[in-house]
């Protein structure tokens, strides 16, 4: 059962056609009553006019047994005086109930003594609102029951109408009319119900199903592209997208935007374990060359050639592990730390920098911090002619650290495009006078990862200015930019 309504479909198909069974039911059911009502409505309303054509002629003084109402084949009556007793009833009734009594024998006449000698003492025991002599009360009183006329039971729905009539008191006619039509049309109705509904049913689940067959046919080839993707590992395929404008073309599209940036994820990891590979080469090739020509001959072992590149091996390793954390998405601890003196310790034995700084308190990682003015002094340090300066301020709602020179300045163009990783733009930023081209990578990744961002510019004094804004301790940081 869990493999058959196991998916969006059959489950989509199955949802619509029990709604659907389900407001059929309580539309067939209401119908029914309101037909069975109305029917057994026109069957009182046939019974009560027979009633009262029957106490029209007893308030006439009509004889019992000149009485019309009393040969009609199919509506039994009954007419009963206060006391309950019988009076008259159809010719052919044969059993009759429902009425409030089951006679279908008249009682015999009362005498002409008795006559005369209660109709005074009735008159005496009347309530105030008895009826006038002759007169027939308004409205009728209804119930069902049964009655044999014939050989033949039928249901009944009988009317009972009280008239007072001059010389036998207060009388209740009982006259029924048959319901056989009302059942007979409540029993085609829910024939006819029986027979349509379930073909109804049928009919939405077919439609449904090709329906929702069709609204998720995209869907199912957004699957199969994906599953295609997965096994083939070429994230440059994308999923088919509909010409639609409904919510399948947007999970389309957002599919696509993310197959792009992972894409674009795993590119950028392939580049990057290739220009680390090959910056690991270089002083790994360099140091293995000075310790074979030592091995070979001792008296020329370059032993602070050597210290040189196992210092840049090891300080190129602490960037790759520093940039994969990064990349890894690691927070920053949520420790405050003050600019200025970070700063003032950054520029402590270097020569030719100026430290003009306020008190500005940040949250974060001290140390992730520190490398950043690290490593903006050092990239300052290789390109000033003579003089460096370092201001901490605050702006607004943010710290604000600049790092200016000198010298050359940064091309507009490049002021991009230095951010990136492994990249240098000139010989100044070679291998042996400068880094491996992830000191200012780094440095725009801790600044991201603090909430800030890290630019380059035109310092005053025609070199470059690099501004680091972070916000300021207790500051909401935001989402992190990519």
């Amino acid at each position: 059962m869990s493999r058959l309504f196991g998916s969006v479909r059959s489950r989509a198909t199955l949802g619509a056609t029990l709604v659907v069974a389900v407001a059929l039911v309580a539309a067939g059911t209401a119908l029914l009553l309101s037909l069975r009502a109305n029917l057994t409505g026109e069957a009182g309303t046939r019974a009560e006019r027979s009633a009262q054509a029957v106490a029209s002629e007893l308030a006439a003084r009509t004889p019992l047994d000149k009485l019309s109402g009393l040969d009609a084949e199919d509506t039994p009556v009954q007419i009963v005086d206060e006391d309950g007793v019988l009076l008259a009833a159809s010719e052919d009734l044969e059993r009759i109930s429902g009425t409030g009594t089951s006679e279908v024998t008249p009682a015999p006449a009362p005498s002409d003594e008795d006559d005369r000698d209660d109709p005074d003492d009735d008159r005496d025991d009347r309530d105030d609102d008895s009826l006038d002599p002759g007169e027939i009360a308004p409205g009728a009183s209804y119930t069902n029951g049964t009655a044999t006329i014939d050989g033949d039971t039928e249901d009944y729905r009988f009317a009972a109408v009280e008239v007072e009539t001059p010389d036998r008191g207060r009388l209740t006619v009982h006259a029924g009319a048959p319901l056989a039509a009302e059942h007979s049309a409540v029993g085609t109705a829910l024939t006819a119900m029986l027979i349509g509904f379930p073909l109804l049913l049928g009919v939405v689940a077919a439609v449904t199903w090709l329906v929702t067959g069709r609204a998720l046919r995209p869907v199912e080839g957004i699957r199969r592209e994906m599953a295609a993707i997965t096994a083939s590992e070429d994230l440059r395929r994308r999923v088919p997208e509909p010409a639609t404008h409904d919510e399948v073309a947007r999970l389309a599209r957002t599919t696509n935007a993310t197959l792009a940036a992972l894409e674009a994820s795993v590119e950028r990891q392939r580049a990057f374990v290739a220009d680390a590979s090959h910056e690991l080469r270089s002083p790994i090739a360099s140091l293995r060359t000075q310790l074979e020509v030592a091995a070979a001959h001792p008296e020329l072992l370059d032993l602070d050639g050597a210290v040189e590149d196992t210092v840049r091996l090891q300080n190129l390793a602490a960037d790759l592990l520093l940039l994969a954390r990064l990349d890894t998405g690691e927070r920053p601890a949520g420790t405050r730390v003050d600019l200025a003196a970070l700063a003032r310790e950054a520029a402590a034995g270097r020569e030719g920098v100026t430290v003009e700084a306020e008190p500005v308190e940040v949250s974060g990682s001290r140390g992730q911090l520190s490398r950043v003015l690290a490593n903006l002094l050092d990239n300052a340090e290789r390109h000033a002619r003579e003089r460096i300066t370092v201001t901490v301020r605050r702006e607004g709602g943010a710290a604000v650290v600049g790092v200016a020179d000198d010298g050359e300045g940064v091309a507009e163009a490049d002021r991009e495009r230095i951010f990136e990783r492994f990249v240098r733009l000139d010989a100044a930023r070679s291998r042996d006078d400068g880094g491996a081209g992830l000191g200012l990578a780094i440095a725009r990744d801790v600044a991201v990862r603090h909430g800030g961002t890290l630019t380059a510019g035109a310092a005053p004094a025609g070199g470059a200015l690099f501004e680091l804004r972070l916000p300021l301790a207790g500051a909401d940081r935001g989402t992190p930019r990519a």
